[in-house]
């Protein structure tokens, strides 16, 4: 994988991740005709497309659109199963993760994609696995006293008459 976007059905770029060496005005050149070119696609049309010398593979869910870009031999039906399984974890953590878990807990996506890929190959295909890693992280975050946004507000919902 050569990298994967995550933008929004109104063209805001919320993720992106490099499994390549580029300068900064190539990746904006290349998030732009991406977003453009993935956003004018009908919704009926194949989630796969010859763009440049690579292969672009993406899949929508609810409003964000989960780009990836592949070389000719890869395998598009596997980087589907990728996107997917991404979007599995994330619903694991979030718990029906939504455009604005991306937004306000972009650190925490990050990290779970790290924990999942590593240089754009598959590096833990169990869930269990990568969802018991990233609750060992959160376990150590609140341990040393940093606390993500997501779980202060997770704090506060299960305890709001702690917090009047």
């Amino acid at each position: 994988m050569q990298f994967m976007l995550l933008f929004s059905r109104q063209g805001k770029l919320r993720l992106q991740k490099w499994y390549v060496p580029l300068c900064d005005k190539e990746k904006k050149k290349i998030t732009r005709e991406l977003l453009q070119t993935v956003l004018a696609r009908k919704p009926k049309m194949c989630s796969f497309l010859e763009w440049r010398d690579l292969k672009v593979v993406y899949k929508r869910y609810a409003s964000l659109y989960f780009c990836c870009a592949i070389e000719n031999q890869d395998n598009e039906l596997i980087t589907l199963e990728i996107i997917h399984r991404y979007v599995e974890l994330l619903d694991k953590y979030f718990g029906s993760v939504c455009e604005l878990d991306i937004i306000f807990n972009f650190e925490k996506a990050y990290f779970i994609l790290d924990e999942f890929l590593l240089g754009g190959e598959a590096q833990e295909t169990s869930k269990k696995n990568v969802l018991k890693a990233i609750e060992q992280a959160d376990l150590l975050q609140e341990k040393n006293g940093l606390h993500s946004k997501f779980h202060l507000v997770q704090l506060w919902r299960n305890n709001p008459e702690a917090n009047t």
